[in-house]
């Protein structure tokens, strides 16, 4: 993720983000699939929120920490 552009997901947000909420739907997505939306601080909570209430949202890590379990999986 650090060749791309960290911005919050939210929109209209230009926010740099800081976490990561990874989520996946179950309907479209094979289970251990993740998707992926970035949050600012001040975004994280509704951006939560909105994947959890369907039942989307797997897990929510900083933005550093996402980095670091990519590379160990690389």
């Amino acid at each position: 993720m650090s060749d791309e552009t960290t911005i919050c997901s939210a929109k209209g947000c230009r926010t740099a983000a800081v976490w990561v909420l990874a989520w996946n739907n179950p309907k479209i997505h094979t289970p251990e699939r993740r998707k992926t939306w970035l949050a600012c601080e001040e975004h994280r909570e509704h951006l939560s929120q909105f994947l959890g209430i369907r039942g989307f949202l797997k897990d929510v890590v900083t933005l550093e920490e996402w980095e670091r379990r990519s590379a160990s999986d690389g």
